[in-house]
């Protein structure tokens, strides 16, 4: 369920988790047109034949697949009104903690770390965890930055 928030208010969610996503299923088709279109084709990927008998057993995701799908988790996990546009920033730090078997079902969840003033807005820097359903372990650890002009 995507939760609201109005863009004044921003400042003071500093600390708190902003929303979850929706979840996501990575299956082999969206595998291979990731791969086709960043053209990282590893067999790791591509081949479930061969990946069976890697050690994961089955074809994983590409770690850059996993981080590529930020912007879908954001939009079904939070939204700012009062604002005229948002953008992705960029990325401080990003950690791909465990591999995402083929088939597995991804959400992301949103920890609003910083909240600062820029020219016409503010940029938000939020931690962003990514579970893959049936793991303790986190598949993506990762801290986004996100402009929001108001």
């Amino acid at each position: 369920m995507t939760k609201t928030y109005r863009f004044e208010e921003l400042p003071t969610l500093v600390g708190q988790v902003l929303g979850t996503s929706d979840w996501i299923t990575v299956d082999q088709r969206r595998i291979d047109l990731f791969a086709e279109s960043t053209e990282d084709r590893q067999w790791i990927h591509v081949d479930p034949q061969r990946a069976a008998e890697g050690p994961f057993k089955t074809p994983i995701a590409h770690g850059f697949l996993t981080l590529s799908l930020l912007p879908a988790f954001g939009a079904t996990a939070f939204e700012v009104t009062g604002t005229r546009m948002g953008v992705n920033y960029g990325l401080n730090r990003v950690r791909f903690t465990s591999p995402v078997p083929v088939g597995s079902r991804l959400r992301g969840h949103f920890k609003l770390l910083a909240c600062d003033a820029i020219e016409g807005g503010v940029q938000l820097t939020c931690e962003v965890t990514v579970e893959c359903e049936g793991m303790a372990k986190p598949v993506c650890i990762a801290e986004s930055l996100g402009r929001r002009y108001a």
